[in-house]
């Protein structure tokens, strides 16, 4: 009875799968592991590791939304990171974290003309700019990287953004609450969220509705784009350097926390707070696969597996949900 009374509730939230699942993992990592992942350092690690991934894959879920996809948010982060290190060696960081966000933005707007301009599939269009700014990335810094000093990081700024820690967290984390919330509330209580949903549903249902497709498209191409760099510089002002590869198969990381999350890829279903579940799932499995001694090497495959066993697990109690 208890199961049958929960089918309606799987049916209206898509991101209780992945809630459930996540649960059962923790459970499993918790009593596996001989207390080396569940502890109050490792949660924090986590919850750092969450936090960057997370805040890709809003921007990612929120373009999914529409019916589109953004795979070059990778690149993007890395160009984040890029700007956000050397401007604030060079400058300041409040500066270099505005610089890192207009990186973002341009790149968010440059993908979101091309996409809504020339009618490509975004897929290929992004596919596209992910080698473009990646190789913009790899010719800046000529194999090198940029660094600053733990002992020149010092002062509000650097640990505002991403090199200090409150309540024994990174703050990161808490620019990952801010921006769930702020997200939430565009999507709940304003316009845009509907318009966003009607075009992922229908463009041409939307379109003779008065709703201007291609500008809310847009406006997620570039909110993701920000996101992405933003999260880029966090990571960044945590290590204190950055490359050429920074943010590399990140990408698609994001995009499968979007999906275990409960974001349809079609569009027109998105679940903000299961994209961040998805993301925390997956940090998790890799905080797992290093405490356990699981060589590096073994990352990717292990990783892929579990989210396959993950997704299929998460369709079929949404298909048992549905089921009369």
């Amino acid at each position: 009875m208890a199961l049958q009374a929960a089918k309606p509730l799987i049916r209206r939230h898509s991101e209780l799968g992945i809630f459930l699942i996540g649960a059962v993992l923790i459970v499993i990592f918790a009593t596996t592991s001989e207390g080396r992942w569940a502890n109050l350092y490792n949660i924090g690690t986590i919850l750092q590791m969450t936090a960057t991934l997370g805040l890709m894959s809003l921007g990612v879920a929120l373009v999914i939304g529409t019916g589109e996809i953004d795979i070059s948010v990778g690149s993007t982060f890395g160009m984040g990171a890029l700007a956000y290190l050397w401007l604030a060696m060079q400058i300041d960081p409040v500066v270099a974290v505005f610089a890192a966000l207009a990186v973002g933005a341009a790149i968010g707007l440059f993908n979101g003309l091309l996409v809504t301009r020339s009618g490509t599939p975004s897929l290929i269009i992004t596919l596209g700019t992910l080698m473009i700014f990646r190789g913009i990335a790899i010719a800046l810094t000529e194999g090198f990287s940029f660094s600053i000093p733990y002992a020149d990081r010092k002062g509000w700024a650097y640990f505002l953004f991403g090199g200090g820690e409150f309540l024994r967290f990174n703050t990161a984390l808490y620019w990952l609450i801010g921006a769930l919330v702020v997200l939430m509330i565009v999507l709940k209580a304003m316009p845009f969220g509907n318009r966003l949903l009607a075009v992922g549903g229908s463009a041409e249902s939307a379109h003779s509705r008065g709703v201007r497709v291609d500008r809310v498209k847009l406006v997620t191409f570039v909110i993701c784009g920000m996101l992405a760099a933003f999260a880029g510089a966090l990571e960044a002002g945590k290590l204190g350097f950055a490359d050429g590869s920074m943010g590399r198969l990140m990408e698609l990381q994001a995009i499968a926390a979007c999906v275990l999350g409960g974001c349809l890829l079609a569009g027109g279903r998105i679940s903000l707070p299961g994209a961040l579940m998805g993301a925390f799932v997956l940090s998790s499995i890799q905080s797992y696969l290093v405490v356990t001694g699981v060589r590096p090497q073994w990352f990717l495959l292990i990783l892929g597996l579990v989210v396959v066993i993950a997704a299929y697990g998460d369709r079929t109690l949404r298909q048992w949900a549905l089921k009369k």
